[in-house]
């Protein structure tokens, strides 16, 4: 690999460590709500988060690229704030690939997080557990299978963007230039047995993971689409 496939490569890595650790943050209480909440906004939350899946990500990457531009909302806000446009920079790409890959992390701990029985929870309250601690204590422990699945799938998943990724971060060498996006690079310049060197790669890598899922069981390989609701 040339120095330039290997500063793609490592900010693949450095991006999707740093959005899967925010993801699963962000992911965890939406999960939790979702799985266990009756309101009549369950369903509109969960169109919302499943969106990207069918959402094409070029017209996704398009509405952030307004929004995060100098004329846009969040634009205006960090340019204010003396922290410039978070369009074409690494904060970019990390903003983007967490609202894109958003239900590949937030759908296997829902299902997880649905399997959890109400009588343990309820023994635990009876206990004088409250609330936070019978999630820290209880629904997590139990729900580690779908952690597994979330982190494996969100990390996979922001390692094999493309669209979203060179609409909000272009193709800036050292600073957003992904694998993905060096691959197509390599294509345009007609250089395939580069790009056939990175694409085994991500093939290879992507093989892993659905292989990490049969592995995982029925429970840690609940797929984006097919979680389970109470």
């Amino acid at each position: 690999m040339s120095s330039d496939d290997l500063t793609a490569l490592r900010l693949t890595i450095e991006l999707a460590f740093v959005t899967t650790a925010l993801l699963v943050l962000i992911g965890t209480p939406i999960a939790w709500w979702l799985a266990r909440t009756r309101s009549r906004l369950q369903p509109v939350l969960a169109a919302v988060v499943a969106m990207p899946l069918v959402l094409p990500p070029t017209v996704l990457g398009f509405y952030l690229l307004l929004l995060l531009g100098p004329n846009g909302a969040v634009g205006r806000l960090t340019a204010a704030l003396g922290l410039g446009t978070l369009a074409f920079s690494f904060g970019g790409l990390v903003l983007a690939s967490i609202v894109y890959s958003l239900p590949f992390v937030v759908q296997p701990l829902q299902a997880a997080f649905a399997l959890v029985g109400e009588a343990t929870l309820e023994a635990a309250a009876s206990l004088r557990a409250g609330p936070f601690d019978r999630f820290v204590s209880i629904a997590i422990p139990l729900a580690r299978p779908g952690f597994v699945a979330a982190v494996v799938l969100g990390f996979a998943h922001v390692v094999g963007e493309f669209g979203i990724v060179l609409m909000i971060g272009g193709d800036i060498p050292g600073a957003t230039r992904v694998l993905s996006v060096a691959i197509y690079d390599r294509v345009e310049a007609m250089d395939y047995a580069g790009a056939g060197r990175l694409a085994w790669g991500l093939l290879i890598f992507s093989f892993a993971v659905v292989l990490a899922m049969h592995w995982l069981g029925p429970t840690g390989a609940a797929l984006p689409g097919r979680a389970s609701r109470r």
